[in-house]
């Protein structure tokens, strides 16, 4: 069975990890040939049934990629007799030929979300969402098989339209970060003491403003004893705000901005902090979220779909965008060693229910269920 991937769009974190993980856990069938389609600095898994396709032509831009999706990818589809395309990416923009069936996935939620667009600056990344909105919505309805990877998520598109052959697959927790229980070193870039930390880009539903303002605003006890760590990838304007401020509250030593972390690293942040936090107002499935789970610590968490979907009764929860809300379930939380035990524990068992094997297991199904029809 010839099965081609195209994730040319998978140049971040996220995409990646999904990729890796659906890879390295291949069908035991010998009759697979997968070509994908990616950027370089996707790894692929040494598998003879796995190889990596060749594209001439300049894919960094979002509109040539499509181009080549319009113009060449249906080519190479008839010449190779594929018989399954997947589009992990959520568009799907290629005319296929007969024989051949579609699988999407939905991702990306910002489009669709209302209040996100409307915290975009105005300009191009505003009239990135109002077409993504159409051009995904329309492949979700095309497709022969669509993969929603929240039920939050899946609710909000039936709400839109009707999606021919939906399931969810919710992503799984990689091994790395499976640290409960485990005594492992706090990483070296962090000065002694205690710490919260969140771990998030820079972005405006972050809310790494609204955390700092939070932290701010506990007990002089409780800032004295623990740091506010915030790792992730910066946006100049907004880390700018938060460090300044840390600067206006003389908290300078006290809230860090860590900036860009190495992946490997981050297992042992989540496992040494004293509560791990997640401020998100738009998401599709959480994955740090998840991660944090795994490391056994107490998590707090915004109260906006999907986390209380992933986080059930593990999780304590506030409003992303109430400094006051945010304050008080830390300062409870902080003030409370029973109840960090309590939900570190509970964390650590809902961690059990996200699991990568059972995620590809659940997609190979899905997928090579459509050519047995």
């Amino acid at each position: 069975m010839k099965i081609i991937i195209n994730a040319l769009s998978a140049r971040l974190g996220g995409g990646q990890t999904y990729l890796k993980n659906l890879l390295a856990r291949l069908p035991a069938r010998e009759d697979l040939d997968i070509v994908v389609y990616a950027p370089a600095s996707l790894s692929l898994p040494e598998d003879t049934r796995i190889r990596r396709g060749i594209v001439r032509w300049p894919t960094e831009n979002p509109l040539l990629r499509i181009l080549w999706e319009k113009l060449v990818l249906p080519g190479v589809l008839a010449r190779e007799k594929v018989q399954i395309l997947f589009c992990p990416g959520g568009v799907l923009a290629t005319r296929v030929p007969a024989g051949c069936k579609t699988v999407t996935m939905f991702r990306n939620m910002i489009p669709f979300d209302p209040a996100t667009r409307a915290r975009v600056r105005f300009g191009s990344q505003r009239v990135r969402n109002v077409l993504l909105h159409r051009v995904m919505l329309r492949s979700l309805v095309e497709a022969d098989l669509s993969i929603f990877i929240s039920d939050h998520a899946r609710a909000v598109i039936e709400k839109l339209t009707r999606v021919r052959n939906p399931v969810t697959i919710v992503h799984g927790i990689g091994e790395a970060f499976r640290t409960h229980g485990m005594a492992i070193d706090r990483p070296a870039l962090l000065a002694p003491g205690e710490y919260v930390l969140y771990v998030s880009r820079f972005d405006v539903y972050k809310h790494q403003y609204e955390v700092a303002s939070a932290f701010a605003s506990l007990p002089d006890a409780l800032r004295g004893r623990y740091k506010l760590v915030l790792a992730g990838e910066t946006d100049n304007k907004l880390a700018r705000a938060v460090t300044d401020l840390a600067a206006a509250r003389g908290l300078q030593r006290r809230i860090v901005v860590l900036g860009p972390i190495p992946h490997d690293e981050l297992p042992a942040l989540y496992r040494n902090a004293t509560v791990n936090l997640f401020a998100s107002s738009c998401e599709n499935c959480p994955n740090i979220l998840l991660e944090a789970l795994g490391a056994g610590r107490p998590v707090l968490s915004s109260n906006v779909m999907p986390m209380p979907e992933f986080g059930a009764d593990a999780v304590r929860y506030f409003s992303p965008t109430d400094p006051t809300s945010i304050r008080d379930a830390l300062q409870r939380l902080l003030e409370s060693e029973a109840d960090r035990q309590c939900l570190g524990e509970a964390a650590a068992r809902r961690s059990m229910d996200f699991d990568w094997a059972r995620t590809a297991a659940s997609t190979w199904q899905g997928i090579l269920g459509l050519a047995a029809r």
